[in-house]
């Protein structure tokens, strides 16, 4: 699965980006917001990752940035099942793309692979140290639970409060509809 939008090309990671992951994520400010992310991150775990069997359907993508330039791997993305069976959306970023929007571009291409895909809900969380990341749920319609758990971190060895989201894509749907009808 392909996502294109205006900055970023959004596509399946090949054993060949391992160089350009390891290198974009090996910084302890973006792993330690990650829930599966070692740290320190090497080599070797960006070839794991990359070699991990994924799911057939719900994708996992490299987000690179289209510039001047060649494209440059920028962060991740990607659709997960959860042990609940509930589908989560997890992503990051490199450091130098914070604060331009390219978390929220790359995500919301994620999201109409989700609709596309007809997923009735996505969840999401981020930790509560890292509101940015929340931020980004906000601006694509996820809203708070309600809930904080404990969520464990590879980086951080431990569990730290997160705060869980949602977004209903049905009602999405529901209310388009309903507006189409009362025009």
């Amino acid at each position: 699965m392909f996502a294109r939008t205006p900055r970023l090309l959004l596509r399946p990671g090949f054993a060949e980006d391992a160089p350009a992951l390891a290198a974009a994520i090996a910084d302890i400010a973006i792993v330690r917001h990650l829930a599966s992310a070692p740290w320190p991150y090497r080599m070797r775990d960006a070839e794991a990752f990359l070699a991990t069997p994924r799911d057939p359907i719900l994708p996992t993508l490299v987000i690179f940035e289209r510039s001047g330039g060649p494209p440059r791997l920028v962060g991740a993305c990607g659709l997960g099942r959860r042990a609940s069976g509930a589908v989560e959306m997890g992503y990051w970023v490199t450091r130098d793309s914070w604060g331009r929007g390219i978390a929220t571009e790359a995500c919301t291409a994620l999201v109409d692979i989700a609709r596309t895909l007809g997923l009735k809900r996505l969840e999401g969380a981020h930790f509560i140290d890292n509101p940015a990341s929340g931020r980004v749920l906000e601006k694509l319609g996820f809203a708070a639970t309600g809930l904080i758990a404990p969520r464990f971190s590879c980086a951080r060895e431990t569990d730290s409060p997160a705060r869980l989201m949602r977004l209903d894509l049905l009602a999405e749907v529901e209310s388009e509809v309903d507006e189409a009808l009362a025009a």
